[in-house]
């Protein structure tokens, strides 16, 4: 069995700031995606894609409530499965085209996440999803919906969702049959279709949304995956961002992490949920972290340490992890 990689991906990496979200823009960011998953996978590893899909899904949300009239809107945690399929379907067609006529078997599996409602996230919801409303709007869906609603940076307001931790994937033994077939897997896309327990059997979907990254160290964990890479817009983690004292980071152990996370140096809405997943990744078994732009990503495993060719390396405490070939 070749050694196995969950790449996440990020939902704003196919529409990105600036362009609209048509289907020609997405499927060329799909493609420059493609060419780094190929290039892990050229190097050897079997790899497991966990794609974001914050744009994707926010656009879904505002046609829902566009067409109520005359189609009824469906819960969020359905608009995740949708999205699930036509990203899926996107990296799909990428991979392929990348390909070049060889051979490779892809699957795009649907996949559910198990939170608890006992989670913190459900007593105080605040990650932003859909359309803008007045306040009069806003107060009518409180009333008529029981949704929470919450005023965004004074361009109105918008429901706001928990954003629970992820507990298990429900689909993991799946995903693994999958690897051991050599198949390339894109699974937990958007974090995964929330959805807990139900008291007699089988889940009952919820409306929430789930950190991409946390569902990709979970599923990483459960499938025991040698390596966590962090597909971002910044080739390197950096200390200090945005100042004058600003630096890169090659490389740094968990321990080294724990204390930047604890000095506040990557908020939760930045670097934070990364670097939390990939200590999480590491503390449970994970031999190494990557967090860097696609192009790098591959050379990121290998160790190169040529200027501008590396991202930034995770590694656990009780020792350096040397180049993963």
């Amino acid at each position: 069995m070749a050694k196995i990689a969950v790449v996440a991906l990020g939902g704003n990496a196919l529409t990105q700031t600036g362009e609209s979200g048509t289907h020609a823009e997405q499927s060329r960011h799909a493609a420059e995606m493609a060419e780094a998953v190929w290039a892990l996978r050229q190097a050897g590893w079997a790899v497991v894609l966990v794609h974001g899909n914050g744009p994707q899904v926010g656009n879904l949300a505002i046609q829902q409530e566009e067409a109520a009239g005359q189609v009824p809107p469906q819960p969020l945690f359905c608009l995740d499965a949708m999205t699930q399929g036509h990203i899926g379907s996107l990296i799909t067609m990428a991979l392929h085209q990348r390909a070049g006529g060889v051979p490779v078997e892809i699957a795009a599996l649907v996949t559910h996440i198990v939170v608890s409602l006992d989670d913190p996230a459900f007593a105080a919801p605040h990650k932003p999803i859909g359309p803008f409303y007045s306040r009069n709007e806003a107060a009518t869906l409180a009333r008529t919906r029981g949704w929470t609603m919450a005023e965004d940076a004074g361009r109105g307001y918008r429901r706001v969702v928990p954003s629970p931790h992820p507990q298990r994937i429900v689909e993991s033994a799946t995903v693994r049959a999958l690897l051991d077939c050599g198949v390339l897997v894109i699974a937990a896309g958007g974090g995964g279709i929330p959805v807990v327990a139900a008291p007699d059997a089988g889940y009952s979907g919820v409306d929430a949304v789930v950190d991409k990254d946390y569902a990709a160290q979970v599923l990483a964990n459960s499938l025991r995956a040698e390596a966590l890479v962090m597909l971002t817009g910044v080739r390197q983690v950096a200390l200090d961002f945005g100042t004058p004292s600003q630096r890169a980071i090659d490389e740094m152990t968990v321990d080294d992490a724990d204390r930047y996370l604890a000095d506040g140096q990557f908020p939760e809405g930045s670097m934070g949920p990364k670097v939390r997943a990939g200590v999480g990744f590491l503390r449970r078994g994970g031999r190494i972290v990557v967090i860097t732009t696609p192009d790098h990503a591959a050379n990121s495993l290998r160790g190169v340490r040529e200027p501008g060719q590396g991202g930034t390396r995770v590694v656990p405490s009780f020792r350096k992890v040397s180049a993963l070939r």
